[in-house]
């Protein structure tokens, strides 16, 4: 039997989307209901909220980055395995980038494409009846999308709420909650986004707090009861080949952006996923026939990953007969040197001749699209691969090996070639998603 789902978005960023959805899902949870929070788009951080909250592992939807049959089959997978589906949107609802209707990486693509209503999460300060114009664009800018349903933030008085509730009623859009001003939860923040849900340094009291805050100011039976089916698909879908059949995969607080949906559909395709940690000076398995360096951040423990002996001495023997792949953090690391935010050069592993520096940074970010120009963990010379940018780091001194991917932006145009390979390693500040 198919859960039931719907999407909290939002007008724009910065509107409250997460700390409605971990209140929800939060409360939820201590209802006893079985639910599965969903990040639409390119996140890493979310997500792992999203698991402490609920229980049930993180995952990403990407309408631009993802065949439509991998979304069909995530969103079937996370329908399987719960009572409710919440999918938190990026950005605004229909925020995305121009270009094939219904890949554009908006969360709008998903409710229309999974036929999901939209709750719609309103920053009322300074406004207060003119939400409701805001509403109704909202509601009537795409026939496809249903917002079936609003919750307002930011609050200031009952008197306020009353003037944008009663607004937004007149549209025939239930209000289902008010969330006031005073006494608005937030969560730490760092460069690329909230703090990892690891390093919360009180996470379970803040998830109860937010619970609280949740069943006080919006009407959570009126927020289910809206929920929709979400469709079966009948096949599972792998969205990239695994690159091994024993993977050794880097995980702690410096390498903690590997996507879900990657991981699960290794193992589905037969992989075994084993994982050790850089930062407690472990070496990838030995039993192991490929590894995997993800993103996260060693910049911020650089002196520890270039003190760890065992680690690197590991890494480096096993890159002699097996391939190693690094993705963006795992990038960083693969090369000579990382200067961290201090200005400190920190020894890295050596095994790609570029350096990186933190300390000058810059903002890369943005969808991608690649074409790998040789064999590596991430595809077969030639595979077209969909993904995005997110990093602050640059490339000081690029070395001389040769390139991995030719790039493109989401739109196709051509940004050069990138990353590099030696012999067996690989890496590329480029997250992969899907395969086109």
């Amino acid at each position: 039997m198919s859960a039931r789902g719907f999407i909290i978005g939002a007008p724009r960023s910065g509107s409250g989307k997460t700390t409605v959805t971990l209140g929800t899902v939060s409360a939820l949870v201590r209802r006893g209901m079985r639910v599965r929070a969903v990040k639409s788009g390119p996140d890493y951080i979310d997500p792992a909220f999203h698991a402490a909250a609920t229980g049930a592992p993180g995952l990403n939807l990407d309408s631009f980055a993802m065949p439509p049959a991998l979304i069909d089959a995530l969103a079937g997978e996370a329908a399987r395995e719960a009572e409710l589906v919440v999918i938190e949107a990026s950005m605004g609802l229909f925020d995305g980038v121009m270009g094939t209707p219904g890949r554009t990486g908006a969360a709008a693509d998903l409710a229309a494409r999974l036929g999901l209503p939209v709750v719609l999460v309103v920053d009322v300060s300074g406004q207060s009846q003119s939400a409701a114009a805001v509403v109704r664009g909202f509601a009537t800018y795409d026939p496809q999308v249903r917002v079936a349903g609003v919750i307002l933030n930011k609050v200031a008085s009952e008197r306020h709420r009353l003037q944008a509730s009663e607004a937004i009623a007149a549209l025939g859009i239930p209000v289902l909650g008010a969330l006031p001003r005073e006494g608005a939860l937030s969560l730490p923040e760092r460069h690329l986004g909230l703090v990892q849900a690891g390093e919360h340094p009180a996470l379970d009291a803040h998830f109860a707090a937010l619970a609280e805050r949740a069943e006080a100011h919006i009407d959570l039976d009126a927020l289910v009861a809206l929920a929709q089916p979400v469709p079966l698909p009948p096949a599972a879908v792998v969205p990239l080949d695994p690159p091994g059949q024993r993977i050794a995969l880097a995980r702690d607080v410096a390498f903690s952006f590997a996507y879900e949906h990657l991981v699960a559909g290794w193992r589905r395709a037969g992989a075994e996923i084993v994982p050790f940690s850089p930062l407690a000076d472990e070496a990838p398995d030995e039993a192991c026939d490929a590894l995997w360096l993800p993103g996260g951040y060693p910049e911020l423990h650089a002196g520890r990953l270039g003190a760890a002996r065992r680690f690197r001495d590991g890494v480096r023997l096993f890159a002699r007969t097996r391939p190693v792949h690094g993705e963006c953090g795992g990038f960083m690391v693969l090369g000579e040197s990382l200067e961290d935010a201090d200005g400190a050069t920190h020894e890295m592993l050596g095994l790609l001749g570029h350096a990186t520096s933190f300390a000058r940074r810059k903002l890369n970010l943005g969808y991608r699209r690649v074409e790998t120009l040789a064999a590596s963990p991430i595809g077969p010379a030639g595979a077209r691969l969909r993904g995005h940018e997110f990093h602050y780091a640059v490339v000081t001194r690029s070395g001389d090996d040769a390139p991995l991917v030719a790039l493109a932006d989401g739109q196709g145009k051509e940004m050069g070639t990138a990353g590099s390979r030696r012999g067996t390693v690989s890496g590329t500040f480029f997250h992969v998603i899907a395969r086109e």
